[in-house]
């Protein structure tokens, strides 16, 4: 099969691997679309360190199933799917209590690191568990179910702030996921929701997504929103970058006894405000992947609350691969989303 490897940092190439097989309790899936994350990115140039060459990463995607493992049940060859991207186990304490994110035995399609490898969806075929399998509705295309990965992160996220329809937030970074959770915040009927990021043609983004005031990252955050609250704060930040400067706005910018939920992480380590978390009584939320949003997520795109068609920037061959990394590692201004085509799935 045609597979993209990242056969060394910064460097992609068409290969030919072998199909995998469906073992026991496995699905085999004929990728029709598969997104490059912002993880993968960080992964191409070995920043993150959890893309060790050589690996076929990819893990925001869909397709067909083309075989179906011994002891699978519920779905049938030709079923259109997608699939988490943690492989759980199913059976460990955190499984058990509906936390598979936290699964003691987790793995990552399309991430290698310490304690793992596992193959991911930019290939023509990919072989997953079929408890992480889910049928996709008729009217989503297999472009934007390549986005329910990402989706459900952002619903994730926002599940972990405890918000009411009156609520104000800020989103700190409109990449893909903050723009998604613009649109989950907006959903959830959030009263005000301001964001900020240093790119101008990514505000412009989020305010077409829902968002109700941008905010310049040249000033101070947290002073701009204070004058747009007199003096308050926000009842929660989502902070989708994952830097110091990030966190920090971040913490500042939430009321007393307001919640800062992390969802980015570029930097294993931040520096924080102790003193203000602690006398301010802010909670800080660590919110990692999702766990079981998918068909929260299926339901929010069908019915239209979440669009994602427009922060698609290209729909390209495999072929193309390396290009739209080298691009998208540049920070090429307007590139948001890019979704890779393994081969023609109808």
């Amino acid at each position: 099969m045609k597979a993209l490897l990242l056969s060394k940092n910064k460097h992609l190439e068409m290969t030919d691997l072998p199909v995998p097989r469906a073992e026991p309790g496995e699905v085999l899936v004929r990728v029709a679309a598969c997104g490059i994350c912002g993880s993968d990115v960080h992964g191409y140039d070995g920043s993150s360190g959890r893309r060790i060459p050589p690996i076929v990463m990819g893990h925001e995607a869909a397709g067909r199933i083309a075989a179906i493992g011994s002891g699978v049940t519920g779905f049938t060859e030709g079923d259109r799917v997608t699939f988490d991207s943690t492989v759980y186990c199913g059976t460990c304490g955190y499984c058990r209590r509906g936390e598979v994110n936290l699964c003691d035995n987790r793995q990552v399609l399309g991430v290698s690191c310490a304690d793992y490898r596992r193959a991911g969806a930019f290939a023509e075929f990919v072989a997953v568990p079929s408890r992480i399998v889910y049928r996709l509705p008729d009217n989503l295309s297999f472009e934007e179910a390549a986005m329910l990965e990402a989706v459900s992160v952002a619903i994730h996220a926002v599940s972990l702030a405890p918000l009411s329809a009156g609520s104000t937030a800020l989103v700190v970074g409109a990449g893909m996921i903050g723009l998604l959770i613009v649109q989950v915040l907006r959903a959830a009927g959030c009263s005000r929701i301001l964001v900020t990021d240093i790119d101008s043609s990514r505000l412009k983004l989020a305010q077409d997504v829902g968002a109700h005031t941008v905010l310049s990252a040249t000033l101070d955050v947290a002073r701009q929103v204070g004058e747009l609250t007199r003096g308050a704060g926000v009842d929660a930040a989502i902070e989708a970058v994952g830097q110091g400067d990030s966190v920090k706005a971040s913490i500042e910018s939430v009321r007393k006894g307001g919640t800062v939920v992390l969802v980015g992480n570029i930097a294993p380590e931040v520096m924080v405000p102790l003193q203000k978390i602690v006398t301010r009584q802010i909670r800080l939320q660590g919110s990692c992947a999702s766990a079981g949003e998918y068909p929260r997520a299926m339901e929010l795109l069908e019915s239209g609350a979440i669009q994602v068609k427009n922060l698609i920037t290209a729909i390209a061959p495999l072929e193309e691969g390396p290009l739209w990394f080298e691009r998208l590692h540049a920070r090429e201004p307007n590139v948001m989303k890019v979704v890779l085509r393994p081969g023609e799935v109808s």
